[in-house]
């Protein structure tokens, strides 16, 4: 009777360690297609390519603007590249919490996004302010300041880095911005970095936006490439609810369009 429970046991315990080293499978191939493909460095420059492009188009027609001029940058995987972080959580097995997102935001090791230094830096020289408007948590102020600042990026001080205080959103932020500065340009891997009508919004609503404003990407809306995690997921397929891991494994294949 034992040696049944035994091997019963081991059974159960097996099933749950299949389990658990599945949940992260998803996020294995475009993990590693950030931190090694050539191609997401090439995107990267791709899109700070277009933004100093229209920078330039902007100064080359003088066109005359009655505040002063203003950049609005999300902060991760926009600036800073947090691919560690996720890389960890792969490895180890587990999943986003606050509490390790904070403590990997202290570190301040956070290396820049290819092109985005060079082009913040280029942009200030213009005498543009630059605004970092990010959904970190408040207590994440000090580091978030500091890891920019070491790696040299304008305009690194709090009064500059807006950070989440209740909710995600991030328009009573953008407008605190558009009070006093003219914003040409925004920088983001979320849609919602860009515009109100993006948040919590399913797939479909996403795109059709997204075509209504195909002109403006690459001119005053720049997208960076993130594979990893975003609205498109939580919000865009799993419509914001509170899933399982094996509710939304499901979904993900459901999503897939094949002949």
């Amino acid at each position: 009777m034992n040696k049944y429970i035994i091997i019963s046991f081991i059974a159960f315990l097996s099933c749950n360690q299949i389990k658990k080293e599945r949940n992260n499978d998803y996020k294995l191939q475009a993990q590693v297609w950030t931190q090694n493909s050539a191609e997401y460095r090439a995107l990267c420059y791709q899109a700070f390519n277009a933004a100093k492009m229209n920078l330039d188009a902007i100064f080359f027609f003088e066109k005359k603007y009655d505040k002063p001029l203003a950049i609005i940058a999300d902060v991760d995987e926009t600036v800073l590249d947090n691919s560690p972080y996720d890389g960890k959580l792969i490895l180890n097995n587990t999943s986003y919490n606050r509490e390790s997102w904070v403590e990997w935001g202290n570190l301040e090791i956070a290396e820049a996004i290819p092109g985005s230094l060079d082009f913040l830096k280029y942009a200030s020289e213009k005498n543009i302010e630059i605004f970092y408007i990010s959904n970190r948590y408040s207590e994440q102020l000090e580091s978030t300041v500091n890891n920019l600042k070491k790696l040299g990026f304008p305009d690194a001080k709090k009064s500059n880095v807006l950070l989440r205080n209740d909710g995600r959103s991030k328009s009573e932020r953008r407008k605190s911005v558009f009070k006093n500065y003219e914003v040409i340009m925004l920088l983001g891997d979320n849609l919602s970095d860009f515009n109100d009508e993006f948040e919590e919004k399913l797939s479909t609503e996403r795109t059709k936006y997204t075509d209504n404003l195909s002109s403006e990407f690459g001119t005053k809306l720049i997208v960076l490439p993130n594979p990893n995690y975003g609205d498109w997921e939580s919000n865009g397929i799993f419509e914001g609810k509170s899933l399982s891991d094996e509710q939304k494994e499901s979904i993900r294949k459901s999503k897939i369009k094949s002949y």
